[in-house]
């Protein structure tokens, strides 16, 4: 609300900071779960390393869905 004291633009700042630190770890979730099935993989297979690494890379593509719907 205009004239209630708070500053706009600092809170504009934290926004942006959370939107930042949501896409580093969306980003990130992304990366881990490739790692996770490349590494099942390497490793012989395994359902359990399959479904962990789907889920979250899943996630990470969430994340980045739903910030960018914001």
């Amino acid at each position: 609300m205009p004239g209630d004291g708070r500053d706009a633009a600092g809170t504009r700042g934290l926004i942006s900071l959370y939107g930042r630190t949501v896409f580093v770890f969306g980003i990130l979730m992304i990366v881990l779960g490739i790692a996770i099935v490349i590494e099942t993989a390497a490793a012989g297979g395994g359902s359990t390393g399959y479904v962990l690494g789907t889920l979250f890379a899943a996630l990470g593509v969430g994340r980045l869905f739903l910030l960018r719907r914001r």
